[in-house]
């Protein structure tokens, strides 16, 4: 490998880690999963590096970290080889913020192709060497993969294509002209039972052939459980967590009410803007799975009744609608209102929220995502509403994320995975996820005492594990929501 085709490798590596810190904005990104810190446990798959005496003389290895992205499998040549394969889990380099729009993120495959002395990604393939094949060292082929075939770009036509498949004794079982690529693709068969690393070696030295790779196999996710990270961050068991028979309301966006996370849990939806046509449905979509999803995606309280309220299009609602939305979750008799929006201080919606408190009605909100020196986010600043802000998978802050003395509770809301309209899943990033964090766990906690609202503040803010400065600041609130210790479990 060359030192330039090294610095482009690493270059690109660096690149995409740096697109998963979060951003203020309002679209959501295609995302893949984030390893997990090898910091925490040096024996995790793909942290620890194979022994020196591993090596074979002759051949190039990829850089720990650009091995873990082009992927590994057993019986490969070179650190990790003797690791166990890592099944990959859905979509989540981050992105998605606070106002998502539908969007779905189903791949989920490792792919790669082999590893050889000067080599380099291109359209997706490993470009060719001018040099004969036996001068390539042979590496096992990453992936799964159809193991018969290869897949060539072919400088030429398809009569071309089939000229390279007489050569080396291939048969051509597809080509096509790609306008993408400006190639001609072909799928060619091994008929004779040559490995498929031997094949692609040979297409190597061929001058005619661009580039070659196994015919990898990629394969949706949906039918895998996912689970957010946030279960391990809050102590919260996945398999026992459950807010069966709990009424939560959702102010929100419309939502997608067919997500196969929600079709189960949504009993009620109110319109509190009828004369809006609905375009949003993606935070809406994310908040109420993130707090009860079932089937596909694991929300924080499966079993939860959910009653769901659109009250914001275009990113904006008004005190009017947020009035109604309010005035129908509390007949909805739900014990949980979950409001992740921020905005002015009003004192007829801080009115309606202290009535709503002493009906014994627990409020959640987001505490805000306009920076450290951004004023007070209302409602979560109105005494009696559990103000939550947002922490990482390392339980660092969200930069982001409003400051104050108001700020009561920190949660997971950074990269987490969350339901999307159309039925997939993405990253969302915000303290608005983060409320929905805390209004699932306290759910359980419902579910498994009879508290009321103010025992139940007392008891999260008690609970709670200490971050940033010792005691209550205004970053972390009084810490990271700790379901275990509050009795959620």
């Amino acid at each position: 490998m060359t030192v330039k085709t090294t610095a482009f490798l690493l270059g690109a590596a660096i690149a995409l880690m740096a697109g998963m810190a979060q951003a203020q904005t309002n679209a959501p990104a295609v995302t893949r999963t984030v390893p997990q810190d090898c910091a925490d446990d040096q024996s995790e798959p793909g942290c620890r590096e194979a022994k020196e005496d591993a090596r074979q003389p002759g051949v190039v290895y990829l850089p720990g970290i650009l091995a873990e992205l082009f992927g590994r499998s057993p019986g490969s040549i070179g650190p990790g080889a003797d690791l166990p394969e890592r099944r990959s889990t859905p979509p989540a380099n981050g992105g998605q913020t606070d106002n998502p729009s539908p969007a779905s993120s189903t791949d989920g495959a490792n792919g790669g192709s082999p590893a050889r002395a000067g080599a380099a990604p291109a359209n997706g393939f490993a470009p060719s060497r001018r040099a004969p094949a036996a001068s390539v060292p042979l590496r096992a082929v990453v992936g799964d993969h159809v193991p018969d075939e290869v897949l060539v770009t072919i400088d030429g036509d398809v009569a071309e294509a089939e000229a390279v498949a007489a050569a080396l004794g291939l048969e051509v079982r597809s080509s096509r002209g790609s306008a993408l690529l400006g190639t001609t693709v072909a799928r060619y068969g091994i008929p004779d039972g040559r490995p498929v690393g031997v094949v692609l070696a040979q297409l190597a030295a061929d001058g005619r052939a661009l580039g070659q790779a196994p015919n990898h196999i990629y394969t949706l996710e949906q039918a895998a459980q996912i689970i957010p990270y946030a279960f391990g961050r809050i102590a919260l068991n996945a398999e026992q967590a459950s807010g069966a028979d709990i009424d939560i309301a959702v102010i929100d966006t419309a939502l997608d009410e067919n997500h196969p996370a929600l079709k189960e849990a949504v009993v009620g939806v109110f319109d509190a803007m009828p004369d809006r046509f609905i375009e949003e449905r993606g935070h809406g979509t994310s908040i109420s799975g993130l707090i009860a999803g079932g089937g596909p995606f694991r929300g924080l309280a499966p079993g939860a009744r959910i009653h769901h309220a659109r009250a914001f299009e275009g990113g904006r609602s008004s005190m009017d609608v947020l009035l109604s939305a309010l005035d129908w979750a509390v007949a909805q008799q739900a014990r949980i209102i979950n409001m992740s929006f921020v905005g002015p201080k009003n004192l007829i919606f801080e009115a309606a929220c202290r009535a709503a408190r002493e009906r014994g009605v627990v409020l959640v909100a987001a505490a805000g995502n306009n920076g450290p020196r951004a004023p007070y986010g209302y409602p979560a600043a109105y005494d009696g509403v559990i103000a939550v802000t947002a922490t990482d998978a390392q339980d660092a802050l969200m930069e982001q994320a409003n400051r104050g003395p108001y700020v009561e509770l920190s949660a997971p809301g950074v990269n987490l995975l969350a339901p999307i309209p159309g039925g997939g899943v993405d990253a969302v990033t915000g303290t608005s996820f983060a409320a929905a964090v805390v209004s699932g766990a306290i759910a359980n906690l419902m579910r498994i005492e009879r508290l009321d609202a103010d025992e139940i503040a007392a008891r999260l803010a008690q609970t709670a594990t200490d971050l940033g400065r010792p005691g209550r600041d205004d970053d972390y609130g009084y810490g990271l929501l700790n379901a275990r210790a509050a009795g959620g479990q």
